[in-house]
């Protein structure tokens, strides 16, 4: 899923970049309709409308959706959870509308990732902004979800740093720096990472304990 605003994503370039891509999952004819119609007064034409559950995962992977909007009219809560299983396994800004819910079904909507939930509320003039709002609260979320993972590689990384310089310290009698720089100039002569140079420090060392 490219990072970029909605507006960036609408925006119909010279630069051929294709334009928004919407998937609609929905059952009820007279509601696609609406939602049609709102996307196609915010100058959003790409859209394709699924209206029916069967093999629903493989028809979102053929049509490849930018956004993903689902209305449910009459929502059970199996259909619901239906409805969140696929939000978690589709990597996409998912937009739901549904006629009435309950606590417990928004606070599962939540924790599915689905990234704007509406309640009793399809209207036409309403389907951009929302589709607005998922795209951005979709967005917060994976850059905050990719600085969290580049925050845990970095630790762990420090970590096998730290064991690696223990080591050489340990074994060949060095100072912490001059084991720092051992790796570090190991690492630039062989061109590789430094943390790949200390895994293979520890490794060595594991393999020699044994």
């Amino acid at each position: 899923m490219r990072s970029e605003s909605f507006q960036d994503l609408t925006r119909d370039t010279h630069t051929g970049q294709r334009p928004l891509r919407v998937a609609i999952i929905e059952e009820n004819g007279i509601r696609a309709a609406i939602l049609v119609d709102g996307l196609r007064e915010a100058g959003i034409n790409d859209v394709e409308v699924i209206d029916t559950m069967t093999n629903m995962l493989r028809r979102l992977s053929t049509v490849d959706p930018d956004v993903i909007i689902i209305g449910i009219e009459n929502p059970s809560r199996d259909v619901l959870e239906q409805m969140f299983q696929v939000s978690k396994l589709v990597s996409r800004p998912v937009a739901m509308f549904v006629d009435r819910s309950d606590g417990s079904m928004i606070q599962a909507a939540v924790e599915a990732g689905v990234s704007a939930y509406v309640v009793d509320g399809l209207r036409k003039e309403r389907v951009k902004p929302i589709v607005d709002m998922a795209v951005s609260r979709f967005n917060a979320f994976d850059r905050l979800q990719r600085e969290l993972l580049e925050a845990r590689s970095e630790l762990a990384s420090r970590k096998v740093i730290e064991r690696a310089k223990g080591i050489l310290m340990r074994t060949r009698q060095l100072s912490e720096q001059e084991a720092y720089g051992l790796l570090r100039q190991t690492a630039m002569n062989e061109k590789r990472k430094l943390v790949d140079i200390a895994q293979s420090v520890v490794t060595a060392a594991s393999l020699l304990e044994k």
